[in-house]
């Protein structure tokens, strides 16, 4: 049984923590900015994400305080000045962005008070984070105002015109590897998710046809009490299915494939969940498809 919420019906607070605790995980924008008399600022944004490759473009939302209806210091500094950079939140200074999100006096550097490095940065007037493994220096192109009220949004749309990259978060082939960045996320009220280690998977996916599609799978597939319904979209996606008789020739050269062969449909349906949890999805279909 689903609960129906319907906007309007109940305060923000409890609708902001609903839409929070669903869209999540959620990127975090570590947004440096300056004011006209030159101060710096710092404060994290999560309703953020990157919306454009060319032009490459970053979109994160700094809204209203629900509890006054009044704006935030990050957003007067970029309608005065156009610029800001955006610091990426890696584990190591996740608790230190936290303390930016107190909401000191007008004037007060967050940077003095997490004891965070401003560092110049190249093309706009406010600083990188040095301890983020990646900073992007952004050009504000248009602030869409979503609403006049207590909780609602200004999207402050950013024009990226440079990147620093911390080398040591790159692979061997100059990617950025997710273990190595070990990003933080936001989730609803006080959780967060650290994507690193064993909350980062790899899932390739061909994003051309053919694929097998759902339609394709053998009845017993579709129908199965043992296997999931990843594993089943897993099969789905594949380019194609081997045939009974490959899937045969393959398990015989298997050890024990004989006896493999031999067992139950219901038992080859949970040896073939079994291969697909551990990563094994071109044995668990070669298993189903013996059947």
């Amino acid at each position: 049984m689903k609960r129906i919420i319907t906007p309007g019906t109940l305060p923000t607070p409890d609708l902001h923590q609903y839409l929070l605790g669903a869209v999540a995980p959620r990127p975090i924008a570590f947004v440096s900015t300056i004011d006209p008399e030159g101060r710096v600022n710092l404060a994290p944004y999560s309703f953020f994400n990157a919306f454009s490759s060319n032009p490459p473009i970053l979109v994160f939302s700094s809204n209203r305080r629900v509890e006054n209806n009044t704006t935030k210091d990050t957003l007067h500094n970029i309608m005065a000045s156009k610029e800001c950079v955006v610091n990426v939140v890696s584990y190591p200074i996740v608790r230190q962005m936290m303390v930016c999100s107190v909401d000191f006096p007008n004037g007060i550097s967050e940077f003095e008070q997490t004891g965070l490095t401003p560092v110049p940065a190249s093309q706009v007037k406010p600083p990188l984070v040095k301890e983020s493994p990646v900073n992007m220096e952004c050009r504000v192109t248009d602030i869409l105002t979503l609403g006049d009220q207590g909780g609602a949004g200004h999207l402050i749309i950013c024009n990226v015109v440079c990147m620093h990259i911390d080398e040591s978060v790159l692979d061997e082939n100059q990617r950025i590897d997710p273990h190595k960045i070990d990003l933080m996320g936001r989730m609803g009220r006080a959780f967060y998710v650290r994507a690193s280690g064993a909350a980062v998977m790899s899932m390739p996916q061909s994003h051309k046809l053919p694929v097998v599609g759902y339609p394709k799978l053998p009845e017993h597939i579709r129908q199965s009490k043992f296997i999931t319904a990843n594993l089943i979209g897993a099969l789905a996606g594949m380019k194609e299915l081997p045939t009974n008789q490959e899937a045969i020739t393959t398990i015989l050269g298997w050890e024990s494939g004989d006896q493999i062969l031999k067992l139950d449909s219901d038992t080859k349906h949970q040896i073939a969940q079994e291969y697909f949890n551990g990563n094994q999805l071109e044995k668990a279909a070669a298993l189903l498809m013996s059947i």
